[in-house]
């Protein structure tokens, strides 16, 4: 995967969906805080703070060769590490979760 310019922006909505979905941009992608929140062992009502005073960070890649057509989303606070692969679509179609600091 290559490294894109994309980054992550987090939003506390009020509605929770089953499935997880990430919404792509041209100036980056949104995960919903209440699905990010519980993968980084937070409550979602924290993440947007956390993130704005740089306490989780992230990284956004576009898939090239054979992962053309998939984006990788990367957070990590404190020791975790959180990696969501989405499809074009903004499907996220594989979670993993490690102890990992960055």
């Amino acid at each position: 995967m290559q490294h894109s310019l994309g980054f992550a922006i987090i939003q506390a909505n009020q509605k929770r969906f089953c499935l997880m979905k990430v919404t792509l941009t041209e100036s980056g992608a949104t995960v919903d805080a209440h699905d990010l929140g519980p993968l980084l062992g937070l409550d979602p009502a924290d993440v947007p703070t956390k993130m704005r005073a740089g306490e989780i960070t992230s990284q956004s890649e576009e898939g090239v060769d054979d992962d053309a057509g998939r984006i990788r989303l990367t957070f990590w606070y404190a020791d975790q590490r959180v990696r969501l692969i989405c499809d074009t679509d903004g499907n996220v179609i594989k979670t993993t979760r490690i102890k990992a600091a960055r």
